[in-house]
């Protein structure tokens, strides 16, 4: 065994996870769970991969408090089985240095290794196939138009020539044609009209697709993809504007504290209270979201630093004045807080660093006790 393989089983045992993919000496030591176990020497070697794959997964996840969603599967699948070295050779680096390995880590890897998690696939597709939509639309209207138009020539020319009554044989064979013409140009408007119809009702559901894919339905706040456009959309706005441009980003203290004591449906109960405390102060220049777990991020245009920290502030102490039961149980959930950092965007190169800077913060909130906001350290704009 190679030095580097050596320490890369060293790493996965210290994430709790197996020796990897194809360690089989590692999978057979896992323990069946239950009252009847199967015995290994009984059980489909594939089989047996497939299910330690599916514990190292769940341990990788749990290890490092990730969501678990299609961004987060994919990564865990593919760092455990090699499927990207390149990315599982990032992961053992910081798990070396003791770093965390939260979403934004993630993604800046991903990033940094070339990897494309589909998302800006789909939105492509997305935007082709309603541009797309919109084409077929206007063509049908516009050929349905036409057929009208055409139809209501045609019916003045038949009528012309069923009045011509001393016309002959030959002129009465000529408006039958017409009349059957007629008919069927009618039958295509019809058509026509359907196909409309149709093509407003697919944009409406491509519509829909698109609110539902950009909603947290736990919370009903935008989501994570969602609050990606705003702050692309926002950052931009408060260039053109002249505007400041400040992020947050929030957790909820003790949180799995929460979960192992009332449960998760409880907890998800307890997400939903804080998205809500949240929410009030959301407007057109306050964007409230849900990044993912029971963490939120928050964007304010149009406010300063120091203003936007007050903002947060008063909805951490509204929450922290609030006192939750658990309606199963009659429990108390006891004080509820959350801990917040915030970032001033245009102080950093670029909104994707004014994140990292925000977390940053969170961090340090969550390390001076919890339930507090803390502003980035030593900003560009207070050094100003």
């Amino acid at each position: 065994m190679s030095d580097h393989e050596a320490k890369s089983k060293g790493i996965l045992r210290w994430l709790g996870l197996g020796a990897g993919p194809h360690g089989d000496e590692d999978i057979d030591t896992v323990e069946a769970t239950g009252d009847t176990p199967t015995p290994a020497e009984h059980e489909d070697p594939r089989e047996r991969r497939r299910r330690q794959l599916l514990t190292d997964i769940g341990s990788f996840l749990l290890t490092h408090h990730l969501e678990v969603n299609s961004f987060t599967l994919a990564i865990a699948h593919d760092v455990l089985t090699g499927a990207d070295p390149k990315l599982a050779c990032l992961l053992e680096e910081r798990v070396i240095s003791r770093q965390p390995v939260n979403m934004h880590w993630l993604e800046d890897a991903c990033r940094a290794t070339g990897r494309n998690d589909g998302v800006a696939q789909l939105d492509a597709m997305m935007a082709k196939l309603e541009h797309s939509i919109q084409e077929f639309g206007q063509t049908t209207v516009a050929a349905k138009s036409a057929a009208n138009e055409y139809n209501s020539a045609l019916e003045q020319h038949v009528s012309e020539l069923e009045q011509v009554s001393k016309a002959g044989i030959v002129i009465t064979e000529l408006a039958n044609i017409a009349r059957l013409m007629l008919d069927r140009t009618r039958e295509i408007e019809k058509e026509m009209n359907r196909s409309e119809m149709q093509t407003r009702a697919l944009q409406r559901s491509l519509d829909e697709a698109r609110r539902s894919a950009e909603l947290d339905h736990l919370t009903g706040l935008p989501n994570r993809r969602a609050f990606e456009s705003v702050l692309e959309r926002e950052t931009g706005t408060a260039l053109d504007l002249n505007e400041p441009l400040c992020v947050a980003i929030c957790d909820i203290d003790h949180f799995k504290r929460v979960n192992d004591t009332h449960g998760h449906e409880a907890g998800d109960r307890v997400i939903r209270a804080v998205a809500q405390t949240l929410a009030k102060i959301s407007n057109e220049n306050c964007h409230v979201a849900r990044h993912g777990g029971e963490e939120f991020v928050i964007l304010f245009r149009g406010k300063s630093i120091e203003e936007a920290w007050s903002v947060l502030d008063e909805a951490r102490d509204a929450m922290a004045e609030r006192r939750l039961v658990n309606r199963a149980t009659d429990i108390p959930f006891g004080r509820i807080t959350f801990s917040g950092g915030i970032a001033d965007v245009f102080a950093h190169p670029s909104p994707r660093e004014a994140m990292k800077a925000a977390d940053d913060a969170l961090y340090a909130a969550k390390a001076a006790g919890r339930n507090l906001i803390i502003k980035e350290p030593g900003s560009a704009r207070e050094a100003a």
